[in-house]
């Protein structure tokens, strides 16, 4: 499916990379069938060139009319003008994957003006290590070979799901952002572990393994959160009482008002580039 493909990322920031390496490490592709653009970091490219021998740009002119595959790893506000540079270079014979939060795959397909086939993802920085979950999403000329391709190359850095592109902008705001969230609880735990005494890479160690364990746990079984917490807890006991200073923080509260607030965020985005 893929042995022949040319595939070009127009971007050369974190996910690019990772999409890169998985691509390499998993023999999807060949390294000189990736090619790799970014207008002003030269630094970056030649990072990239020399660490998985793919084949750098700056002109992304050069590369796109024999491109199969175009990979859109930008920021959402330069998608307008990437597409404006590069739009009379491509044609409806390749395929596109943007990784763009907030943006339709039909504000795309009306930038390039023409009825290219374009698949909308979400993975998050979990891809860095292959643990990736990443949402999939097909435009209105994606076929199912298309959609296919697609999930080859993002099983390359960890799990891929296939959803309706209404759902995207929810998934941005719990999966997406998702590492942020749990990153930032676990800075609380590793302060309050420095202030009860434990030594920084003992606590980093304790912590990593009780996420580990409990998202293997949640995996594993069909029982809801709140019965799982319930069962750490005895009457009396330690977990109930740090239960109890979570709740009085409203906890669960401000966690349901992130999320919600992120999916109104990828809305706007989505607005704002349309």
């Amino acid at each position: 499916m893929l042995t022949d493909k040319k595939i070009a990322f127009i971007g050369a920031g974190s996910m690019a990379e990772a999409m890169i390496s998985g691509i390499v490490a998993k023999k999807l592709l060949r390294p000189e069938q990736i090619y790799v653009t970014n207008k002003q970091n030269t630094e970056r490219l030649n990072f990239l060139e020399e660490n998985y021998q793919v084949q750098t740009f700056k002109n992304s002119k050069e590369v796109i009319p024999n491109m199969d595959i175009i990979i859109f790893a930008i920021k959402p506000k330069d998608i307008a003008e990437t597409i404006e540079n590069i739009k009379s270079y491509t044609s409806k014979n390749q395929l596109f994957i943007s990784v763009l939060a907030g943006v339709s795959t039909t504000y795309i397909s009306k930038l390039i003006d023409h009825n290219a086939p374009i698949i909308r993802t979400m993975p998050n920085t979990s891809a860095a290590i292959g643990a990736s979950i990443t949402a999939i999403s097909s435009g209105e000329f994606a076929t199912r070979e298309h959609l296919t391709v697609a999930e080859k190359l993002f099983e390359a850095i960890g799990e891929v799901v296939v959803v309706e592109e209404e759902k995207q902008d929810a998934i941005t705001g719990l999966s997406g952002s998702g590492p942020a969230y749990i990153y930032y609880i676990i800075e609380a735990m590793e302060k309050g572990a420095s202030e009860v005494g434990l030594d920084k890479d003992l606590a980093k160690h304790l912590i990593a393994q009780v996420l580990i364990g409990t998202a293997e746990r949640i995996k594993a079984t069909d029982l809801p959160s709140k019965t799982l917490y319930q069962q750490v807890m005895s009457p009396g006991g330690t977990t109930e009482a740090g239960f109890k200073a979570l709740e009085s923080y409203q906890i669960q509260d401000a966690m349901v008002e992130c999320i919600k607030r992120a999916v109104e965020r990828s809305t706007e985005l989505g607005k704002l580039y349309s």
